[in-house]
């Protein structure tokens, strides 16, 4: 192909139909892997056959969401790419019009009052709603654009996304082509259950896969990649899609991980099908006996600023230990069991976690804990701080409840605490008290807290 052709891009509908190789709509070998970052990467393999003097190649049936700059494909060295360009010819009746000028058609004319007849015609031009038509007994007319029957879809109109790549071949080849290309709006997260009961639980994972990538995968090798990539941004048009998911359940026990470079790389084993605007849930985590414990805290204020009398919710944990597997981020719904009913406990938003790391899971409000925060004196001058306080625990519920009160505190060299209740600090500057409550009954202690202003 010469330099001319390549720049004069309004012939390019005749460039896919004249000199075009034959590339197979039929997909030999194909895998996706799926990022946390909305994107993903596409692997296909495509029978091609290619003649000496073909000068293009269009590869049907890509994703609308397409990155055309990631494309990365594999063709004989006999193979020269010259250019690249993205199609997609959203059928109308003025494009059908325009691929049809030229060549035979149908007319629907009125024969009468009542009834209509169809003729054969050759189409001259368009004109918004009019067309010219030349008749089999030549002679030209002026017909309605809507009265034209097609038999056809011209096949210069690419009625898929679609990649046209121009090329100069000095040999026949046949060969298997591969592409590789980035695509968005797909996306993927775990979601956890996890079954609590008194000392131990029972977690189980699912991959959930959302795809409004506007590409259809069919039979496709699916991997998922956990961890957050470094991506190159810059502003583009990406169409989204807005139709209503459709949910489509699979399970496997055996989805299997290996450690890759700082992330995290999931396979699953058997091929899938994932439909464009669709949500695929796939169980790739199984795992029983974990122990469990509960711990409930309340946050209290700071006693360098505190005035009058606070009372605080207290909230529930679920701490986990003993996890000897890397669990990506997502959201984990803790349910329990009581009689014969099942009740969600909470949800809390789990960060990417590294295996054997004990998991802090917040699960909601408790309803029978209350603490309260009372100023029994204040004494500050100019240079310090000086407050008594007295915290006040109830626990109203038929169970002896261990709980963790913080205090965060101006905490400097001459900074002083006094109190019978022993303390420690955790996270720097927050004053820690352990206490434990007796069913159905009430704990009390004070603490003077002296600190530099």
């Amino acid at each position: 192909m010469n330099k001319k052709a390549l720049v004069f891009i309004p012939n390019l509908l005749l460039l896919t139909t004249l000199n075009a190789a034959t590339l197979s709509d039929k997909v030999q070998n194909s895998s996706l892997i799926v990022y946390n970052g909305n994107i993903g990467l596409v692997h296909e393999e495509r029978a091609l056959s290619v003649r000496k003097g073909d000068t293009s190649i269009t590869y049907k049936g890509v994703a609308s969401t397409i990155n055309t700059d990631s494309v990365n494909i594999q063709l004989s060295d006999s193979i020269k790419l010259n250019s690249q360009q993205y199609r997609f010819d959203k059928l109308t009746l003025a494009k059908v019009l325009q691929a049809h000028i030229g060549k035979k058609v149908q007319v629907k004319l009125l024969k009468d009052a009542k009834n209509f007849k169809t003729i054969e015609a050759t189409l001259l031009s368009n004109d918004g709603g009019n067309s010219l038509v030349r008749t089999t007994k030549n002679r030209i007319i002026s017909v309605a654009s809507s009265a034209i029957i097609f038999k056809s879809i011209p096949k210069e109109l690419i009625t898929k996304p679609s990649l046209v790549w121009n090329i100069e071949a000095t040999k026949n080849v046949k060969s298997t082509m591969k592409i590789d290309y980035l695509i968005s709006n797909i996306d993927w997260k775990s979601d956890y259950i996890l079954n609590l009961r008194k000392n131990s639980a029972d977690l189980t994972g699912w991959i959930t896969l959302n795809n409004r990538s506007g590409k259809r995968f069919e039979n496709v090798e699916l991997n998922v990649l956990a961890g957050d990539i470094n991506r190159a941004y810059r502003q583009n048009n990406v169409r989204y899609a807005k139709a209503m998911p459709v949910m489509a359940m699979a399970e496997a026990d055996s989805v299997s991980h290996v450690a890759h470079e700082g992330y995290h790389f999931y396979t699953v084993p058997f091929k899938v099908n994932i439909a464009n605007n669709e949500k695929t849930q796939i169980k790739f985590i199984q795992k029983k006996g974990i122990y469990a414990q509960r711990t409930y805290v309340a946050n209290m204020s700071n006693p360098s600023y505190m005035r009058g009398e606070q009372e605080h919710s207290v909230t529930q944990f679920v701490n986990l230990k003993g996890l000897d597997l890397p669990l990506p981020k997502g959201v984990v719904r803790t349910y329990s069991e009581l009689g014969t009913k099942t009740i969600l406990l909470g949800e809390s938003n789990l960060k990417h976690t590294p295996k054997d790391t004990p998991i802090k899971l917040q699960v909601g409000k408790n309803f029978d804990i209350k603490v309260k925060e009372t100023i029994l004196s204040r004494d500050d001058d100019k240079r310090y701080y000086d407050a008594s306080i007295k915290y006040s625990i109830k626990n109203a519920s038929d169970e002896v409840k261990n709980i963790t009160i913080l205090v965060p505190f101006n905490r400097h060299n001459d900074s002083k605490i006094k109190t019978s209740q022993n303390y420690t600090f955790t996270k720097g500057n927050l004053v820690t008290f352990q206490l434990s409550v007796f069913a159905n009954s009430s704990k009390s202690f004070e603490v003077k807290y002296e600190s530099k202003r």
